[in-house]
């Protein structure tokens, strides 16, 4: 969070994520904000918080989840392939405990995650994000366990996307169970990155 961002009680936030998870983005005002915080809107405002700002600090709190997550299966023993499933599988976790964080993101702005481009050029996913699958993609590789791939960051980015997003919208969309929108997902971008599947087509 920036130096001149108001700090925001950790009973603020909690009061955000359940007006989001009951109301939705575009729902959750200040005034609701503050009313399941039992504190007043005129609380809100002297201490100069917006929702904006709940939301950036819910997002940060998001992506320092994302990065302690993705630590254990950078550091395991096992395959590349098999730490990549890990990895994975991390991903889908974390986005399941900042769900109504991150489908607020996708509705008010997801600008978080993304490089910054001049008009026209292609955007990437931030560096941060991609750069765990990255590195477990290229340890995949090496041992033989992942097919080979042009650009491995390219394809972190694609499946940080096709992964991230796409359980997200299994479970808020479709209403689907954890286990099935994670599953589901992984079994379907993994099959088209494994060496043994590859290797028989």
């Amino acid at each position: 969070m920036s130096d001149t961002a108001p700090k925001i009680d950790p009973e603020v936030l909690d009061a955000a994520r359940r007006t989001m998870r009951q109301h939705g983005w575009k729902g959750t005002t200040a005034d609701r904000i503050a009313t399941e915080a039992g504190i007043s809107r005129v609380t809100l405002h002297r201490r100069g918080i917006k929702r904006e700002h709940i939301l950036t600090a819910l997002t940060e709190l998001a992506v320092d989840a994302y990065r302690e997550a993705m630590w254990p299966p950078l550091v395991d023993d096992g395959t590349g392939a098999e730490r990549l499933k890990q990895g994975l599988g991390a991903l889908c976790e974390v986005a399941e405990e900042h769900l109504e964080v991150l489908t607020a993101l996708s509705v008010a702005s997801d600008e978080i995650f993304h490089e910054p481009a001049a008009g026209g050029a292609e955007v990437q996913t931030r560096t941060p994000f991609t750069e765990p699958i990255e590195r477990l993609l290229s340890d995949g590789i090496g041992d033989g366990t992942i097919r080979n791939i042009d650009d491995p960051r390219e394809t972190a980015t694609v499946l940080f996307n096709a992964v991230g997003w796409t359980y997200i919208h299994l479970r808020t969309g479709h209403n689907w169970p954890p286990p099935k929108a994670r599953d589901t997902t992984l079994d379907l971008v993994l099959n088209g990155l494994l060496n043994d599947r590859a290797s028989g087509t």
